[in-house]
């Protein structure tokens, strides 16, 4: 920590500012690879640090540079990825006051007159340090002249000089400066890091809080830490030493989470009235149109992430409120979560260019309430089908169907008669799966008794039953047999159709036919003429067989 004067207040964002590599929050990558460069003696000559504002670059540079010039509280120690703190070099850099530590902000030195003072400094051994540091902080703001200046000393510096650049524009970076630097990516902070972070230094603070309260903080910093510790320094000024849920609350603008969750259920129910007077008392309460838009879509991705991710519900970042809302709404279909998150993303640039932005959120709203309840077109196609397409279909293909007073109830009793029954409902692909990765012992209305090939899809099976108990309105009880697959439905189909050949060539007209072009082959044919030729005597048989000559010589 910067020596300040006593009386002078410190911002907490610069009061806790990481002193060492264990103070580091979520940059395991780069602590583990810098430790074992320090062990190995590998230290490269560039580093090159990224990612969003507040997430500790120019932290970790001057980390790096306290790591490769302590020398320990007696003076003879050697670099270390565990800073004394102690030393005279220790104590001059985090002061930022060390002589052979040179830092420039990019931003404000852009030309390349500023390098060339830095390239000029280059070739002088340092005074007191191990290595002399350069640490040059938004460095995608140099000019293209300055670039080109840096590129032949960053490529082969002395060996006592180091450069350590930052910036949260990695893509403005010339590639011809990337490539003689060691990068970096510094992952945003977590939530759940945050709020741990906060809690801390909370306590260190003496000053009482609401998790509820470091959560909503937490997710306002998107990931950076500064940003986090400015908001809570603001909340505790505003609360007098107590930040509660309702402050952060009316300090960010947010609108109410519960009140939020309250609306999106309304949504869901197509209860309009109640949407628009719970959204009219948000409104009053200070949140703004586009805050509570984008509550909803927050609230959308939620849900359908616990409904994709059902582990989700459990993880830290979520607090009691969107926990026990979730499970209540969860039961929502991703096709009416997706619907909903279209309009919504819709609202986004209607809301912008809105003249009242208030109507035109009540207006989205009222959309969605009324289209959220409806059932999507490809429910509409099935309801339609469902009667006319697979009655006709399964009839005429011989499934039967037991009328009951409710609903149809379809009865399959073969393979042959589930294969038809698939191709009738659109099921290719599970069709597909079904005929080569599994092998029938045992079919009945209701049981399969079925051999599994160790290559099937794990869902294979949910898929299946899922399938057969939507549609036949029964349960299906499943056997299966974890050993070697025994014939599968594909296979059948090839030996039939192999057979079926074999037998069609031996009728003289077919064989004729063979013997004439030489190369031809019987590619397929229709089945139709097979049950005929075998009806019939072999002079009067009518080839119904597609032939495909091989042009190529043998």
């Amino acid at each position: 920590m910067a020596e300040e004067n006593n009386n002078q207040y410190v911002a907490l964002a610069r009061k806790y500012r990481p002193q060492s590599f264990e103070d580091l929050l979520g940059q395991d990558a780069l602590v583990q690879t810098l430790t074992n460069a320090i062990k190995n003696n590998r230290l490269h000559h560039a580093y090159i640090l990224t990612g969003i504002r507040g997430v500790g670059k120019t932290t970790t540079a001057r980390l790096i540079a306290k790591a490769i010039n302590c020398i320990g509280p007696d003076g003879n120690g050697g670099p270390t990825i565990h800073p004394c703190g102690e030393c005279e070099n220790c104590k001059a850099i985090a002061a930022d006051r060390h002589m052979d530590v040179i830092e420039l902000d990019a931003a404000s030195k852009t030309g390349v007159d500023d390098i060339r003072e830095i390239l000029d400094g280059v070739r002088y051994k340092p005074v007191s340090a191990r290595y002399k540091v350069y640490i040059i902080d938004e460095v995608h703001m140099l000019s293209k002249s300055a670039f080109n200046a840096l590129l032949k000393t960053l490529e082969e510096p002395p060996a006592h000089v180091k450069f350590i650049f930052a910036t949260t524009e990695i893509r403005q970076v010339p590639v011809t400066i990337l490539s003689r630097c060691q990068r970096f990516d510094l992952q945003r902070l977590s939530i759940e890091t945050l709020v741990n972070l906060f809690e801390k230094i909370l306590k260190n603070e003496n000053v009482a809080y609401e998790t509820q309260a470091l959560q909503m903080v937490a997710r306002a910093a998107d990931g950076s830490a500064r940003d986090g510790l400015s908001m809570l320094d603001q909340a505790i000024v505003l609360g007098n030493g107590n930040i509660s849920a309702d402050i952060v609350k009316n300090m960010l603008g947010l609108a109410d989470r519960q009140q939020s969750f309250s609306i999106y259920e309304k949504l869901l129910e197509g209860d309009i009235s109640e949407v628009l007077r719970l959204t009219h008392e948000l409104y009053i309460n200070g949140a703004t149109p586009m805050l509570i838009l984008q509550d909803m879509i927050d609230i959308t991705h939620l849900l359908a992430k616990v409904k994709i991710l059902p582990e989700f519900i459990n993880d830290a970042s979520l607090s009691e409120t969107d926990k026990e809302m979730c499970k209540k709404l969860c039961t929502a279909p991703i096709s009416i979560l997706s619907k909903i998150w279209q309009m919504l993303m819709k609202g986004v640039s209607e809301i912008q260019y809105a003249i009242v932005q208030i109507d035109a959120l009540e207006m989205i709203l009222i959309r969605i309430a009324f289209s959220a309840s409806l059932p999507t077109p490809a429910d509409l196609l099935k309801e339609l089908k469902k009667k006319s397409t697979i009655t006709e279909s399964a009839v005429s293909d011989g499934i039967q169907l037991n009328s009951g007073n409710e609903v149809d109830t379809v009865v399959i009793n073969s393979t042959a008669e589930l294969m038809k029954f698939m191709i009738a409902k659109k099921q290719p692909l599970l069709l597909f799966a079904v005929k080569n990765d599994m092998s029938f012992k045992e079919f009945s209305d209701g049981y399969l008794h079925i051999a599994l090939s160790d290559k099937a899809d794990k869902n294979l099976i949910l898929n299946l039953r899922t399938f057969l108990e939507k549609e036949t309105s029964k349960i299906w009880k499943f056997d299966i047999d974890y050993e070697p697959l025994g014939e599968t439905l594909a296979q059948q189909e090839a030996r039939e159709m192999n057979r079926d050949k074999k037998n069609i060539s031996e009728y003289p007209l077919v064989k004729a036919i063979l013997d004439e072009f030489n190369g031809a082959k019987i590619e397929t044919f229709i089945r139709k003429g097979i049950e005929e030729a075998e009806n019939s005597e072999p002079d009067e048989f009518n080839a119904n067989a597609m032939l495909e000559e091989n042009e190529e010589e043998e």
